[in-house]
C-alpha cells in the first residue's frame, strides 16, 4: 500500500515561494489531470499531418493505415524492449546507461539544454500552479521536441506519462481530445487544447516566447535526429512496466532539463510507471535556478521530490531504485 501523506507533514520539501496563488486550491493542482471545460477559447485538435506522423491508436485498423511513423513506433516498440534487456526495475549497467544517454543528448544539442528566452512567468506561480499540462511519453521523438521547447522557454507543466499500456493517462487524452495521439498540450491559462508538436512548438514561442521565434533546421529535425534517442536508450520510456499503475495521492515533483543525461533516466522511469509529476525545467540561464538551489543545495539535475512519503534525491541510481520500489502495484 502507498502512504496517503501530506506535503504539509513535509514542510521542509518546499520553498516559501512554492504557495499556490490566492484564490487557487492545491487539491485542485494536485488532485489529477484537469480537463478542459467545453466552452474553449481555443481548440486546436487536428487530423494528423504525415508529416508529423503522432497518431498511437489502439485499433489495428487506425494502427495499419496510419502513417509511416506510427508504423515505425508499433515496431519498434517490442524490438527496443527486447534489446533494451527487459524489466526496467532490475539493476542496470550504469556505464551503459549514462554512455547511451550522453550520445543521445549529443545528439540533440544544443535544444532542450539552455533557455532561449525567458517566458515571462512568475516564478512562485509556475513553480506552485503550473497552467501547462502536457500528455506525452518519453520515447517519442516529437514529445521529445516539444520538452525541448518548454526547456527553452523556461516553462513548468504537470506531466501525465501515457505509455502504451497506459492505465489511466491515455484514457485522458481521449477524453480531452478525442483520439489517443501524442504529445497533446493542455493550456488552462488560456483555454487551449493541441495536438500536432509542431504547432505545439509554434505556439508556445508565440504565447510565452517575448517575441521569440523557435529555431527551424536539418539538424534540428524531429525526422532527421529526434529519432536518435529513442534507439540509443533501447526504447525506454516507451512501455509501461508490467508493475507499475499505483497511483499517488500526490504528483511527484522534478527537477529537470530535457537534454540532460541524467535526467532523461530518471523521466524514463517515471514514464514505465505512469506517474504522473510536475516537471521545473531548470536549462541553463532559468529563473529557478534559485529555487534549486534554496532546496538542493546543489544546482545539478535531476532532483526529485516525492511529497507522498518525503523522499528527495538528487542521485539518479538512488532514484530509479526507490521508484520502482516504492510505486510497485505489489508494493
Amino acid at each position: 500500500m502507498l502512504p496517503l501523506a501530506h506535503p504539509t507533514r513535509y514542510p521542509h520539501l518546499r520553498p516559501a515561494s512554492r504557495a499556490p496563488p490566492p484564490g487557487r486550491s492545491l487539491a485542485r493542482i494536485r488532485a489529477g489531470p484537469r480537463l478542459p471545460q467545453r466552452a474553449l477559447t481555443h481548440t486546436r485538435a487536428k487530423t494528423p499531418s504525415a508529416e508529423a506522423g503522432e497518431t498511437e491508436t489502439t485499433s489495428a485498423a487506425a494502427t495499419s493505415g496510419g502513417t509511416s511513423s506510427s508504423s515505425v513506433l508499433s515496431f519498434l516498440c517490442p524490438l527496443l524492449k527486447f534489446f533494451g534487456g527487459g524489466d526496467p526495475s532490475q539493476e542496470r549497467n550504469d556505464i551503459v546507461e549514462v554512455t547511451t544517454s550522453s550520445l543521445s543528448s549529443l545528439a540533440r544539442l544544443p535544444w532542450g539544454s539552455s533557455v532561449a528566452v525567458s517566458s515571462g512567468e512568475d516564478v512562485s506561480t509556475a513553480m506552485g500552479a503550473p497552467t501547462l499540462q502536457l500528455y506525452e511519453f518519453e520515447a517519442c521523438p516529437f514529445c521529445r521536441r516539444v520538452r525541448e521547447a518548454m526547456t527553452e522557454l523556461d516553462l513548468s507543466a504537470e506531466v501525465y506519462p501515457c505509455p502504451k499500456g497506459s492505465l489511466r493517462h491515455r484514457d485522458a487524452v481521449r477524453k480531452i481530445g478525442g483520439k489517443e495521439q501524442f504529445p497533446l498540450l493542455v493550456d488552462a491559462s488560456t483555454g487551449v487544447t493541441m495536438y500536432e508538436s509542431g504547432d505545439i512548438v509554434k505556439y508556445l514561442f508565440r504565447q510565452y516566447g517575448q517575441g521569440k521565434s523557435p529555431s527551424f533546421g536539418l539538424l534540428e529535425s524531429t525526422i532527421f535526429t529526434g529519432w536518435v534517442p529513442t534507439l540509443l536508450r533501447a526504447g525506454r520510456g516507451m512501455t509501461m512496466w508490467s508493475k507499475g499503475g499505483a497511483a499517488p495521492s500526490e504528483k511527484l515533483e522534478l527537477f529537470s532539463f530535457e537534454n540532460n543525461t541524467y535526467a532523461r533516466i530518471v523521466r524514463e522511469a517515471l514514464c514505465e510507471l505512469e506517474l504522473p509529476y510536475v516537471l521545473q525545467n531548470v536549462g541553463e540561464g532559468s529563473s529557478k535556478m534559485d529555487s534549486l538551489l534554496r532546496i538542493a543545495g546543489s544546482k545539478q539535475v535531476p532532483y526529485l521530490i516525492d511529497p507522498n512519503t518525503g523522499f528527495q534525491s538528487g542521485d539518479h541510481k538512488k532514484i530509479l531504485s526507490y521508484l520502482f520500489q516504492q510505486y510497485s502495484v505489489s508494493s
